[in-house]
């Protein structure tokens, strides 16, 4: 795990701390990305990162003899800045490297999303067996700590975004009021739990109930092209930072309809 060892050391040298570390992650890039997603950042690709040529901070990969490492890298033309575990030498060469950039200028990056959900209320709860398949509208659901919903495709490891794995793949909310404004069916939503009432923007990174259920909020969930191919073109812009919340479930329970939603710590 040297590579995920470098990247918690780089990006916490580039966002000024609080990284949290990677170490039971499968796919340690998976997990921070998702993890600054929480902060209205993401890492940025470098097509060409050997020829790359910037004035600020930047990771790179290089590549030697004992594997892949990360390294800060500054400047034009870019020097090392910050080399963990001392692996950038002449006989290394650089396979990839990444810019930190704000997933929207117009967004802060300290509370991005808002500082107060405020309460609210379960409306609606929906699942489907499997990746794309109709979801049907249920009266409760048994929340599974680590897995989604009971019977519904998350929980069963048979969702589109499941292979991914990773935080925030458990269960999703989206607010009654923008699926009403966009005349869009909570089925053709493809969330699980639609609320009344609270700002769930608000409850990125933060920990929240739902009745007897605890959960914790992972980051936004975003509009994208699968959703626009299941229900209906156009949807994407009408819905960026108002596609709802993707959570996780930390403990266990029945999520009915009428349960209240509220963060733990608001």
């Amino acid at each position: 795990m040297a590579l995920a060892e470098d990247l918690h050391a780089c990006l916490s040298e580039v966002v000024g701390g609080g990284v949290p570390e990677a170490a039971d992650a499968g796919d340690p890039l998976r997990f921070f990305r998702q993890w600054l997603a929480e902060r209205n950042l993401g890492l940025v690709p470098i097509a060409e990162p050997a020829s790359f040529d910037w004035p600020g901070q930047w990771i790179a990969v290089v590549e030697g003899s004992d594997g892949q490492h990360a390294v800060v890298k500054f400047g034009s033309p870019s020097g090392v800045w910050l080399d963990p575990a001392g692996a950038d030498d002449p006989g290394t060469r650089i396979t990839a490297g990444w810019m930190l950039a704000p997933l929207d200028l117009h967004l802060p990056t300290q509370a991005p999303f808002g500082a107060s959900a405020g309460v609210g209320a379960v409306v609606g709860i929906l699942i489907a067996p499997a990746a794309e398949e109709t979801l049907t509208r249920i009266d409760a659901a048994v929340a599974l700590p680590g897995q989604g919903l009971e019977g519904d495709r998350y929980a069963r490891s048979e969702g589109t975004f499941s292979s991914l794995g990773g935080r925030g793949y458990e269960l999703t909310l989206v607010e009654a009021a923008v699926l009403d404004e966009l005349e869009l069916s909570w089925e053709d939503a493809r969330r699980n739990i639609v609320t009344t009432g609270i700002s769930l923007n608000a409850l990125v990174g933060k920990r929240f109930h739902i009745g007897p259920v605890e959960c914790v909020g992972r980051r936004l969930a975003e509009p994208c092209a699968h959703l626009e191919k299941l229900a209906r073109p156009g949807l994407l812009r009408p819905l960026v930072h108002r596609g709802g919340l993707r959570a996780d479930i930390l403990s266990g329970g029945t999520i009915s309809i009428g349960d209240v939603i509220s963060a733990t710590d608001d």
